[in-house]
């Protein structure tokens, strides 16, 4: 695996559709966090960054082994405060880009992560999944956007606002399970 690629899951929210967070959730006996990390690890990232908020103490037991956790201390902001939040010190890793995905996407397959990663990947790449046309995760950060990035990020919106300003490469996803988040129980 190339160790210029990482890994990120964002888990901070309440989950208030879900009627809890979504970090606490599991299907059939392997939790949404695992679920991730392992699309994450299987699609070429190195290593994984995981991002927790609400019930962070209770969600760290479900955090996969090896990987990296940051607690958003403002996640109730929404998701811009989490993708800040593990965005934050990768300017001190040799990582060339990231790879953000949600725990809400539990069936993401390593292929989607594998297809948006492919080929060379350098600091000023970005690429994002669609599935069908529609935009979707996982969605690859290069280093040179990280600090751009961060400064404009601002509630629930995450990165939506910069990729309209700067449009990534749209990788086409279609047919590979993850596409669909999922907001409410059953």
């Amino acid at each position: 695996m190339p160790e210029h690629l990482l890994g990120l899951v964002l888990a901070a929210g309440a989950g208030t559709r879900m009627g809890r967070p979504k970090a606490l959730c599991v299907t059939d006996g392997v939790p949404w966090l695992h679920r991730a990390a392992d699309a994450l690890r299987g699609g070429g990232c190195a290593g994984v960054r995981v991002v927790l908020g609400a019930a962070a103490d209770d969600a760290r037991a479900l955090v996969p082994v090896g990987a990296d956790v940051v607690v958003a201390g403002d996640w109730a902001c929404g998701m811009g405060a989490s993708l800040a939040a593990g965005l934050s010190g990768l300017d001190a890793s040799p990582a060339t880009a990231v790879v953000v995905t949600l725990v809400d996407l539990p069936d993401l397959d390593a292929r989607a992560v594998s297809r948006v990663a492919a080929g060379p990947v350098g600091p000023g790449d970005l690429r994002r999944a669609t599935f069908g046309g529609v935009p979707g995760h996982p969605v690859l950060l290069g280093r040179d956007h990280w600090a751009a990035l961060r400064r404009s990020l601002a509630g629930d919106a995450g990165a939506r606002d910069y990729l309209r300003t700067h449009p990534p490469v749209t990788v086409d996803c279609t047919g590979l399970p993850g596409g669909t988040d999922r907001d409410t129980p059953g």
